[in-house]
């Protein structure tokens, strides 16, 4: 979830608050992994969020987005064109749909927040136009996350996700695919601790500015959004739902990385990252208890 105007700054977390938000992004992992899996054919929205509710409590932590400026819902649940903040309802899922679910979780004072986009019955289930949405967009989140390192600049993470972006499209390209992407400019992501927002917004797009020095500690959202399409959207009348203006399908990734010395953990994810983080010849740098 993303919906914060603020100054640039990066907060620094120990390593003992660096493990306790771990406990906040695993329960994240654990509900977005019974999200994917609940998610059939005829289940509606609303279902699927409660079932995440109390998949959330009975972890002993707290729903981030429920009630957070009024929303209502502990997921956001954005189906086909909507790209984000989809407040679960009474639609019911259809196979072949593209679904981005963004979960927040809070544990002791402390949140996590990741999103996955996955097609409902499977990747059989899929258009091709919407399979190569979703591995791209997953993939330009890899490899902004790693983008990040001690002493880095914070906005070489905007340049890895577009580059990872159009490098996709040239891919495509060879093989024969026009494929269309536009990565959202309004939707950013952020900082992350006590608070499910905080300094600094992080673009998902090459900027002018090289942004802050990232410290030891610091705790990110990093979050591409990416459509088939136009880069404009629309609120609905919920005053939440965000969609394409042009139809276009959307697809939403979301990670809660910590950057140390000894390399990256990305809390959200139950590996820790250490498997794409791997492949792009990063450290992962779990902290132990």
């Amino acid at each position: 979830m993303s919906i914060f105007k603020r100054r640039n700054a990066i907060e620094a977390k120990t390593e003992d608050e660096l493990r306790a938000m771990r406990k906040a992004g695993l329960v994240v992992a654990d509900t977005l992994k019974l999200a994917r899996e609940q998610a059939v054919a005829g289940v509606s929205t609303g279902d699927l969020d409660a079932r995440a509710e109390e998949a959330i409590r009975s972890a002993g932590a707290i729903p981030s987005f429920l009630g957070y400026h009024g929303f209502k819902g502990s997921l956001c649940i954005s189906v086909n064109d909507e790209v984000v903040h989809g407040v679960p309802g009474d639609r019911a899922l259809r196979d072949g749909d593209l679904v981005s679910v963004d979960c927040g979780a809070i544990v002791q004072g402390w949140h996590g927040d990741a999103a996955v986009t996955f097609i409902v019955g499977g990747r059989e289930h899929g258009r091709p136009e919407d399979l190569a949405l979703m591995d791209d967009t997953e993939s330009s989140l890899w490899d902004g996350i790693a983008a990040l390192r001690v002493g880095g600049r914070l906005y070489d993470v905007g340049d890895a996700v577009e580059t990872s972006i159009d490098q996709a499209l040239l891919r495509r390209a060879a093989q024969g695919v026009v494929q269309e992407y536009g990565i959202l400019e309004d939707y950013v992501g952020h900082g992350i601790g006590r608070q499910m927002h905080m300094d600094p917004q992080v673009p998902n797009y090459g900027v002018t500015s090289s942004g802050p020095t990232v410290p030891a500690g610091a705790t990110l959202a990093i979050e591409p959004m990416v459509t088939l399409g136009t880069i404009e959207t629309r609120t609905l009348e919920d005053d939440w739902t965000v969609v394409t203006t042009d139809g276009s399908r959307a697809a939403h990734w979301e990670h809660t990385v910590a950057v140390t010395t000894g390399g990256l953990w990305v809390l959200t994810a139950h590996d820790g990252g250490a498997a794409a983080l791997a492949a792009r010849g990063i450290a992962c740098a779990p902290l132990l208890d």
